[in-house]
């Protein structure tokens, strides 16, 4: 009996999260009863990571087992004939009996995209979080470093996380400036409820000058999240790759297309782990306390 690992993009505007739930429109509701149709039995699917309502995603990875044996194109494209147009399966990969999209996951990435912008554009308005002021990158760079390494990230996590523990290895975080957008890209081991939209809220804040880099510091130390600045948008979050020790070419990232292939390049070259922004020596941020 085969366990296949799928890959699955989504627009998360009109979904409520990936996982299932009673009398709501999910990912994994839409996406299993499209696959079931093809293996002809039940399908059941575990993913690799959720996902809040709003968010999207370009390599969602689930798995399942089937009796059905079917090829590749079928489970694609066929599954694809059975799907709403803002979800599809990209790829298909027959994995061991003991994979589980979720366990064993290496390390998950996301981006959060800012489009800095006088007017909310018609197209895209629900593909990033249009902010009209200016970002500094430079700066926001240099918070990058107190988030690496493994640390306790209650300040930015949400009340409703179940999680045994609120420590987290962020190893890598890096912000990249493409075109008018602004790009948060961050890679840990895994994520607490709506982490990366907390820390992206922080950013936001300081990007606006109601906050310092100290106060960022004093807020990672109170593991408070009572203390933090509001919660970014859900329509700016990407989960962009989970990584594996199989998978093929489903383990890559995956670009938003908002960015523009052109970009694939930079965010690729930029794939490896424990890699930050250092600080500049003797550079003072001079900004409004909290």
């Amino acid at each position: 009996m085969p366990t296949l690992a799928v890959g699955v993009e989504y627009k998360g505007e009109h979904f409520h999260g990936s996982q299932r739930q009673k009398d709501l429109r999910t990912v994994q509701a839409v996406v299993e009863e499209a696959l079931s149709a093809i293996a002809d039995e039940p399908i059941s699917l575990t993913f690799a990571g959720r996902t809040d309502a709003g968010v999207h995603a370009t390599n969602q990875i689930a798995s399942f087992t089937t009796q059905a044996n079917r090829p590749s194109s079928a489970w694609i494209h066929g599954t694809n004939s059975h799907l709403p147009g803002d979800v599809a399966i990209h790829s298909v990969h027959e994995v061991n009996s003991s994979f589980d999209a979720r366990r064993s996951a290496l390390r998950r990435r996301y981006l959060y995209i800012f489009g800095v912008c006088d007017v909310v554009p018609a197209f895209g308005v629900n593909e990033a979080n249009w902010v009209k002021h200016s970002m500094d990158v430079q700066l926001l760079n240099e918070l990058t470093s107190l988030f690496i390494g493994e640390q306790d990230f209650s300040s930015f996590c949400a009340a409703q996380d179940t999680s045994e523990s609120r420590f987290r290895d962020v190893q890598r975080f890096l912000v990249h400036a493409i075109g008018p957008y602004v790009v948060l890209d961050i890679t840990a081991n895994a994520f607490l409820l709506r982490m990366v939209r907390n820390i992206a809220g922080c950013f936001l804040a300081v990007s606006r000058c109601e906050i310092t880099d100290q106060d960022v510091k004093c807020l990672l130390a109170a593991k408070d999240r009572s203390l933090a600045p509001a919660t970014a948008n859900a329509a700016g979050l990407y989960l962009t790759h989970v990584e594996y020790d199989q998978l093929g070419e489903t383990n890559r990232l995956r670009v938003p297309q908002i960015l523009g292939t052109e970009c694939t390049n930079l965010l690729e070259n930029h794939q490896g782990l424990k890699v930050s922004y250092q600080r500049p020596k003797g550079r003072v941020l001079k900004r409004k306390s909290m």
